[in-house]
């Protein structure tokens, strides 16, 4: 089985975990948990059809809709009868459909932009993932140097993103494009910090300065320098980001 294969069959996973043990599944789940990329994409995914679930629960389905639509496959044609949206209940089965079409435009219509998916990257990872650490003599001269409580991020750091990559230093995938993650510690909080290559992501246009966001908790600060792309991740919220600046 290949990703496009696995990908056809993991649209049809529910959010829910209900199809776990659905034997339909198991191939493709097993794919993307042996690559990153597809796990990466799979959890978009689930975190997308999350939100629409949510979003369509929240439509208040008319009484006797059921009735109203069965009624209306028993409609005939006739110049006599009562037009449909004249009809009381099928206007409301057709306003509930509608209300459910701009639900589901206003998802489609916004997909998430490649400044949204990096960030995102990096606070699921923080957040979910276990499996942090690195190692190589570039990515512990950085470790280091994030670590000094001298250094204020928002700034452009000593990054050589090519030796990092080469000696050792943690890598993540997103849609075929590395993100690296240096690990540090200060004052005894923890915190992640995901740098890219511009060039990777042509279309991000962040700013020099850290914008700062709190998201489940986590404080979240993003910013940019000529040639690479930073997020610093901490679970301790934004007042802890705050205290890098």
């Amino acid at each position: 089985m290949n990703n496009t294969e696995a990908k056809f069959i993991l649209q049809g996973y529910r959010p829910s975990g209900a199809d776990a043990a659905d034997a339909t599944f198991a191939a493709a789940l097993d794919q993307a948990r042996r690559d990153p990329g597809l796990q990466d994409w799979f959890s978009r995914e689930q975190a997308f059809d999350a939100a629409m679930s949510a979003k369509l629960a929240e439509i208040a389905v008319p009484a006797g809709l059921r009735e109203a639509i069965l009624a209306g496959g028993r409609v005939t044609v006739s110049e006599h009868r009562t037009r449909w949206w004249q009809h009381p209940a099928l206007m409301a089965a057709a306003a509930c459909l509608a209300v459910a079409a701009v639900a589901t435009l206003a998802l489609f219509s916004h997909p998430a932009e490649a400044a949204d998916d990096f960030s995102t990257l990096a606070l699921r990872d923080t957040l979910y993932n276990k499996a942090h650490g690195g190692h190589g003599v570039e990515a512990g001269a950085l470790q280091a140097f994030l670590m000094s409580p001298k250094m204020r991020v928002g700034e452009s750091l000593p990054v050589d993103y090519a030796a990092l990559r080469r000696s050792g230093c943690r890598t993540l995938n997103l849609d075929g494009r590395e993100v690296l993650e240096i690990c540090f510690r200060r004052d005894g909080t923890w915190f992640h910090c995901y740098i890219a290559q511009r060039t990777d992501f042509p279309e991000i246009r962040p700013g020099s300065s850290p914008a700062l966001s709190e998201v489940k908790g986590a404080g979240v600060a993003a910013w940019s320098d000529s040639a690479h792309l930073y997020v610093v991740v901490t679970k301790s919220g934004e007042s802890a980001i705050g205290k890098l600046l």
